[in-house]
């Protein structure tokens, strides 16, 4: 067994102190969302994990990449047939997650999803390039396979099947919205003494602010 008692490192970049924090937990996101993305330190600011429950009441985490936020949420593609997009559709609650080390920040997201509106789903497919357009089609996504020639010989059939004509999308792919109800803002800082914003919706949809000892 290989102890790492000794693997750590000090957390001293930025804070999060209350002259900082945002009213609205979307304007914090917009805001830390920039600065990931201009990070050398991040080489992909848009991939966040999604953690949803099976049916044996496990959860499962993978990593998806969103694809737009607006005031009212976070939005991601999937094939609805997939595990997540089954497990979404059984118990439409999940915690998004974003971790950028190079910044010692994450964002913990617990929100209600839906799909989005089949017209928004139209319009991110036709935009995405048409390798992953096929990619789409080709897949079962989560189904058992034979083998990976199964998905080469798929692939190729559908070349030549679409070959000069626009890929539709599929009826079992689209996206999802995110809608939070809670999200955690997390800054690491010196001695393990973390800043942790966060921020609860309540009844009146207000959003509560609250600090997080570390």
């Amino acid at each position: 067994m290989e102890n790492l008692h000794d693997k750590r490192k000090v957390y001293d970049k930025s804070q999060l102190l209350e002259s900082e924090i945002k009213e609205n937990p979307i304007e914090m996101f917009r805001d830390w969302f920039l600065d990931a993305e201009e990070s050398p330190s991040v080489s992909e600011a848009n991939a966040m994990a999604i953690s949803t429950v099976d049916e044996d009441g496990c959860p499962r985490t993978r990593m998806v990449l969103l694809k737009a936020y607006t005031w009212e949420g976070f939005i991601f593609y999937t094939n609805y047939d997939s595990k997540k997009g089954k497990a979404l559709q059984k118990n439409n609650k999940a915690c998004l997650h974003f971790f950028w080390p190079g910044l010692e920040r994450q964002i913990i997201i617990k929100a209600d999803l839906e799909k989005v509106a089949e017209n928004l789903s139209d319009g991110y497919f036709g935009s995405r390039p048409r390798g992953s357009q096929l990619g789409a089609v080709v897949s079962p996504q989560s189904s058992v396979i034979p083998n990976r020639e199964y998905l080469e010989d798929k692939l190729a059939a559908l070349e030549k099947e679409y070959e000069g004509k626009e890929i539709p999308r599929p009826k079992n792919w689209g996206g999802f919205i995110a809608k939070p109800y809670q999200i955690e803002f997390w800054q690491g800082r010196p001695n393990r003494l973390h800043d942790r914003i966060i921020y609860e919706l309540d009844e009146n949809f207000d959003w509560k602010i609250s600090r997080l000892a570390p």
